[in-house]
């Protein structure tokens, strides 16, 4: 029986199979101790957000709500939340600003590590896992440029910095509902002092970003919103008329001053930003209203929220009385040590705004179905596309060892049953001259299809071939000639043992080969996952462990190509060495035979007999 390397049609097949089993994105899922996800879209295109400029790291809002989550399903408290890239493989951090699911209501702050302009960023939302721990991170949400986040969502304590800086507020304010949950209720004799840090020192001629969304309580109003003050140096944010303006003094000989062109009308909520650095620009609800050549002064002073900041490093607070504090509410303070692009402050306006839905959309809830459960379900859909391939030439060399190791085994056993049917009639068989006669015959030899199964059996017909060329009317063999059939016998031998051995080159590559390619797998494996992690920044074990154990699996295809071949050919080349020994015996026994039957003393006995019957 003849075994052949796969066809085309069988590589095409293990090629589908290796496809059809590989991840795909519609299935994939993160981890399967989560049983429902949800995908979120942040849409920066033109047809949606509009957001065009460069973005950076961008820590996103997220409002869940009974509209667009199932607060029935996920944890009283939320902690089985989970935001995943939109690879499905990096788990993105995260903090709840709020989660009430009585009122239906959350607030999640993600960290996304860039978001993109004039493009669509997909991540998903897991959550419905009972066990699972909060796995919240308030201070790694924010990239390292934040230097302060209030969320006042504290209501009547201090407002507390949600960055790794930890610039708490030393005083409390009112609270109210808010713009994105609660908020700083101010009623312009309230303030919030915030101490300074070294975190919150600004350089002379540095960059800075200051944003916050206000309400004022009424329109027209003049008030200060935010100042700060260091020796001569000062920076105020406030209205005047209702106009917005930022001012800072002691950068210059004389005061730089950016003010809004509109006034903004009370009740309403509105996102007022300003950054520094070559110049001061004054943002209001994403749009520049305003510029300055003004630069930053060098301030390490104190920050007061809702009206005049103290004297400090002996300055004076000069036009404290200028402008009374402010009234209305502020929510979402965040402060950065450096200048944020354009498309970060119009990115935050669209994305905290009151109307939200052409930059963030939420997709429909999906539930664990199928292969979505247990350990073999995360190693399939971890393993990365490299990983895939080398899988597939693991497979492909699997097929052929294992059609090796069948074909192999299945014609040895027909030449184990030919030779024993063979050497049984060739035994029984008294004269060796009449079946070296009709040795092409299979007379008395058995079955034709058995015998011509067997090995022996063409060794025999090649003896008795050269036996009958040099055998003439009766004349002696030679011993020159008898060396001629041993020699032609020994050539048979030689071609039936490569006929025994042959492909079984194959499974020495496959033993060989198969873990050096798994090995090959596993480190390409291991190279990506730590280069995502890298480019993700985020060490957390549920990035590391599923591409780890997904990199491994490769090694395992490999030694799962190579012990079955490794033991199957160890029995083979024992069946093998056994065939070929009973084929050098019967070389030794058919040469004997036919030095007994043809030699120089056969043909004197047979001729003397010839002579003695004469006689008589």
């Amino acid at each position: 029986m003849n075994v052949h390397v796969p066809s085309r049609r069988a590589a095409a097949l293990v090629a589908s199979l290796a496809l059809a089993a590989g991840p795909r994105a519609a299935s994939a899922w993160w981890n399967d101790e989560w049983s429902a996800r949800k995908q979120i879209r942040v849409d920066t295109s033109a047809a949606a957000a509009n957001v065009t400029d460069p973005i950076g790291p961008f820590a996103l809002l997220v409002r869940l709500h009974v509209g667009n989550f199932r607060f029935d399903a996920a944890k009283e408290d939320g902690s089985d939340l989970r935001f995943v890239a939109g690879d499905d493989r990096t788990p993105l951090r995260f903090h709840l600003e709020k989660y009430d699911p009585l009122l239906g209501e959350a607030i999640a702050w993600v960290a996304l590590p860039e978001l993109k302009p004039g493009s669509a960023t997909e991540i998903w939302l897991y959550y419905k896992n009972p066990k699972a721990p909060s796995a919240e991170d308030a201070k790694g949400t924010y990239d390292a440029g934040a230097a302060l986040v209030y969320h006042f969502a504290e209501r009547l304590a201090p407002p507390r910095d949600s960055t790794t800086w930890g610039n708490h507020a030393a005083s409390a304010a009112g609270a109210t509902d808010a713009q994105i949950g609660a908020g700083l209720r101010l009623d312009g004799a309230a303030v919030v002092q915030i101490p300074p840090t070294p975190s919150l020192a600004w350089a002379a001629g540095g960059s800075v970003t200051w944003s916050v969304w206000l309400r004022p309580a009424a329109s027209e109003a003049s008030a200060i919103v935010f100042s700060r003050r260091s020796g001569a140096g000062a920076l105020v944010l406030g209205l005047e008329g209702g106009r917005p303006y930022v001012e800072v003094t002691g950068s210059g000989p004389a005061p730089a001053r950016a003010v809004a062109a509109n006034s903004l009308p009370g009740g309403g909520w509105h996102h007022v930003a300003f950054t520094t650095g070559d110049e001061i620009v004054l943002w209001v609800d994403g749009i520049v209203q305003a510029r300055t050549a003004g630069r930053l002064p060098a301030l390490d002073g104190p920050s007061t929220l809702g009206g005049e900041a103290p004297a400090f490093g002996g300055g004076s607070a000069g036009g404290a009385a200028r402008a009374p504090g402010f009234q209305g509410d502020l929510d979402e303070l965040q402060i950065a040590r450096v200048a944020r692009p354009v498309g970060f402050v119009r990115a935050s306006v669209v994305s905290q705004g009151a109307d939200p839905g052409k930059f963030i959309v939420m997709g429909q809830d999906e539930e664990q179905a199928g292969l979505g459960s247990g350990y073999l379900a995360i190693l399939i859909r971890s393993v990365t596309i490299d990983g895939w391939v080398v899988i597939g030439v693991l497979a492909v060399m699997m097929i052929v060892s294992w059609m090796v190791m069948a074909g192999k085994a299945s014609y040895l056993s027909t030449v184990e049953r030919a030779n024993d049917r063979f050497a049984e009639a060739f035994r029984q068989q008294a004269d060796l001259a009449r079946l070296v006669e009709h040795a092409g015959h299979h007379s008395g030899l058995g079955e034709a299809r058995v015998v011509q199964a067997s090995p022996l059996y063409r060794m025999f017909q090649v003896g008795a071939n050269e036996v009958r060329k040099r055998v003439v009317k009766g004349a002696p063999l030679s011993a020159e000639g008898l060396e001629v059939v041993r020699a032609s016998l020994d050539a048979a031998l030689v071609r039936e043992n490569q006929r025994l051995g042959q492909r079984m080159v194959l499974l020495t590559i496959a033993i060989s080969g198969g873990p050096f390619l798994g090995l090959l797998g596993t480190v390409v494996g291991v190279m990506i996952t730590f280069a995502s992690i890298a480019a993700a920044g985020d060490v957390n074990v549920n990035a590391i462990a599923p591409g780890i154990a997904a990199a491994l699996v490769a090694t395992v295809a490999g030694l799962a190509v190579a012990i079955p071949a490794l033991f199957g050919y160890n029995w083979l080349l024992t069946r093998i060495k056994d065939v070929t020994a009973t084929l050098q015996v019967f070389v030794d026994e058919l040469v004997t035979r036919l030095a007994e039957t043809y030699g120089q003393g056969s043909a004197r006995d047979r001729q003397g007999a010839r002579s003695l019957a004469a006689g008589e």
